[in-house]
């Protein structure tokens, strides 16, 4: 990563009223040598299902969400990776683009859950229509074998990440969502679709690029994550080329103006309401 991205963030972030730095996301064919990362699993692919050769009793004992290691991750400044052995839920497995279609058990564990056998979530009314909606996503393929997410700063100068994610409270998320509007000049930049709490991090900004749109996502919808989010925070992810237009345009926008300085005292309530303020 270029060194000046890591000399400008803290300013920007400052500016924002963020006080820790985003996730980089990439994938890579180099085993990460530290980071929190789920025990080992045999992926429970479709055609493994349809054999009957999946131990499901196994899958759900290590259970493990990805966004459980990524708020690790984010509170020891370290890393968190992922792999088709790694995936510590197959909801995740699909969503990081390591495997699809999604399995039939899944489907029905996401929706109603299955008769005197599993109960469901109940996200979705039907396994045929959540079926539908996980056939419009569509992930992209994971394009090497490890998926890391790691704070930008601890990039290496070859490192460079495909999704930018932050993770804010509503009025440091007003100024993200606003400056990514002001960048691109597009009223419809931000998105917000259903997805798990890591689809919007990487599924759904990488299902937009397919389409060549730069676009941001707004996530952490998911009640089963939200125990992995600060009260009140959600996640914001941007392709790394918005992510750079944001960094060299900030100052030309309303985050310079007395507006936003009024949205900034609001931060500095919210900070004190939590206790994230520095000590004096």
């Amino acid at each position: 990563m270029d060194h000046t991205i890591i000399q400008v963030l803290p300013k920007f972030l400052e500016i924002l009223g963020l006080d820790e730095d985003p996730m980089g996301l990439y994938f890579t064919h180099e085993k990460p040598e530290a980071g929190y990362t789920p025990d080992p699993m045999d992926l429970p692919t479709r055609e493994k299902e349809q054999a009957d050769a999946v131990d499901w009793a196994e899958i759900f004992a290590g259970f493990s969400c990805v966004m459980g290691k990524i708020w690790l991750a984010r509170k020891k400044r370290s890393a968190a990776w992922f792999s088709a052995r790694h995936f510590g839920c197959p909801g995740a497995a699909f969503w990081l683009g390591f495997n699809k279609p999604q399995v039939n058990t899944i489907i029905h564990y996401v929706s109603s859950g299955i008769p005197d056998r599993m109960q469901g979530e109940f996200y979705c009314d039907s396994p045929r229509n959540l079926e539908k909606m996980f056939n419009h996503v569509d992930p992209e393929p994971a394009p090497a074998p490890y998926c890391v997410f790691k704070p930008l700063s601890l990039f290496e100068p070859d490192e460079i990440p495909l999704q930018v994610c932050f993770f804010a409270r509503p009025e440091s998320m007003c100024g993200l969502h606003q400056l990514a509007t002001f960048v691109t000049n597009d009223p419809e930049v931000v998105a917000s679709p259903w997805s798990a709490a890591c689809g919007s991090l990487a599924a759904w900004p990488f299902h937009y690029l397919a389409k060549g749109e730069q676009r941001a996502v707004v996530g952490g919808w998911d009640p089963s994550a939200r125990k992995f989010f600060k009260t009140d925070e959600l996640s914001f992810t941007v392709p790394w080329d918005l992510f750079c237009q944001m960094l060299e345009q900030y100052q030309e926008s309303f985050l310079k103006t007395s507006t936003w300085q009024n949205v900034h005292k609001k931060i500095n309530k919210s900070k004190k309401a939590w206790n994230e303020l520095p000590p004096e």
